[in-house]
């Protein structure tokens, strides 16, 4: 009988700590209309796609370390104006997976 009771309390503090972790990302995710900023360097320019890859510093906000991805851009304009090794200074927005940039000099 209590050989039973240890499996089962056993068996339970992975499924509670996955449903925590789960959580949390949960809570991460549901961030989606604060403004984020960061520094990096454009590694290439998409026109087609709308994107821009940029090679960033950490951003402290969404506890990111150092990195490169593609951004969304609000105004496809903003396009022309970017070039691969140029230094930029952004701001962009979080939506589900998606992270668009509003502003960038």
């Amino acid at each position: 009988m209590r050989f039973g009771v240890v499996v089962a309390a056993l068996l339970a503090v992975p499924a509670f700590a996955g449903a925590q972790a789960m959580k949390g990302m949960e809570m991460q995710d549901q961030k989606t209309d604060a403004a984020h900023q960061a520094t990096g360097k454009v590694t290439k320019v998409d026109r087609a796609k709308g994107t821009v890859s940029i090679a960033h510093g950490p951003v402290a906000s969404l506890r990111w370390p150092a990195m490169t991805m593609a951004f969304g851009v609000k105004d496809r304009a903003t396009l022309d104006k970017l070039q691969p090794g140029a230094n930029v200074e952004f701001t962009f927005v979080q939506s589900g997976r998606t992270y668009t940039i509003t502003a960038i000099k």
